[in-house]
């Protein structure tokens, strides 16, 4: 019975990775991954010309504050890259969460984890003529707790 059991459970476990695994075989994800790894590296160095890389010439930002929709163009969103690393960038970590795509489309969650807060990017891809584009970006700010006094 203990080993029924045993083979069940790994059976169970061998189903529910497969997703991921065939995920992983993907072959356009080496070039998703391309185009998010500039995102990152724009974030990381303030660099505009690595978001530009990344972003689709309409594309958009959509997020809530203070309880309302605020949206921002790429343009607008580009524009605010300081083209120099933020102070504190040895504290901050940036990772690629996950990667999905389907046929000419793909999503990506990323993961920006600064002193200040952690930020949680959803970004929707499009294979366009141009390759991939991230053509539509929301996220969420969560607020770390600051240190007591």
């Amino acid at each position: 019975m203990r080993h029924t059991i045993a083979a069940l459970a790994a059976v169970t476990t061998l189903l529910a990775a497969a997703p991921a695994l065939a995920q992983a075989a993907n072959p356009e994800e080496p070039a998703v991954r391309a185009v998010l790894e500039h995102y990152l590296a724009g974030h990381a160095t303030g660099d505009p010309k690595e978001f530009r890389q990344a972003f689709h010439d309409e594309s958009r930002l959509m997020w809530i504050r203070d309880n309302a929709l605020v949206q921002r163009s790429d343009d607008e969103y580009i524009g605010g890259a300081s083209g120099k690393p933020a102070a504190d960038e040895a504290q901050r970590k940036r990772w690629i969460e996950s990667i999905s795509i389907t046929g000419s489309a793909a999503s990506a969650k990323i993961v920006l984890d600064y002193p200040t807060a952690v930020l949680t990017d959803y970004m929707q891809l499009l294979k366009t003529p141009d390759g991939w584009k991230i053509v539509h970006k929301i996220f969420d700010v969560a607020p770390k707790a600051k240190p007591a006094a």
